[in-house]
């Protein structure tokens, strides 16, 4: 008797992020406004174990999804539709927004949207923050005073350990790191 073939969780992670944010139809699936679909239909569609789903949803680096009973949602990152509702979170005084060097000044000017996702993405820290600002070419780190803008009335979420959220930020509330 051999054993099952062991799933690579990153791998696994990456495909049910694909899914999950951006591309439900690819696989046949469909989300609810709020982002979840069955557990049971997604892994018919990965073609994986429930236990491997359970497995990246508890272990994954990012906690970057989350189960409640039968269903999955992917917590942020959408690209789709709608919002993917998370409860309002107090932010730490100071955030931080990893961007390159090519949009910085527009940023700076317009302030700061969520473009294609759903949410603006700010990390707790400037190293974080520099390592996200590098996928899109030379990073360029901006503080957000997130104390004042909560203060202002602007909604934070909390996506992870190293990811804030919020719908928008006015430039008012960033400065260069």
């Amino acid at each position: 008797m051999t054993n099952p073939p062991v799933v690579d969780r990153v791998r696994l992670s990456k495909r049910m992020s694909r899914v999950l944010r951006h591309d439900p139809a690819r696989v046949g699936l469909t989300l609810d406004a709020e982002g979840w679909t069955p557990l049971d239909a997604l892994c018919r569609a990965l073609g994986v174990a429930r236990a491997d789903v359970e497995d990246v949803v508890a272990h994954g680096s990012k906690q970057r999804f989350e189960l409640a009973g039968d269903r999955v949602r992917a917590r942020y990152g959408h690209s789709l539709p709608g919002h993917v509702e998370l409860p309002a979170a107090v932010p730490p005084p100071t955030l931080f927004h990893g961007t390159s060097v090519a949009v910085v000044d527009a940023i700076l000017r317009e302030g700061l949207s969520a473009g294609g996702r759903q949410y603006v993405h700010l990390s707790p820290d400037p190293d974080t923050a520099r390592t996200v600002g590098a996928r899109h070419g030379r990073p360029v780190v901006l503080g957000v005073d997130a104390g004042a803008a909560a203060r202002d009335g602007v909604v934070f979420r909390r996506g992870n350990d190293d990811t804030w959220l919020t719908d928008a930020l006015d430039p008012r509330y960033l400065r260069r790191a």
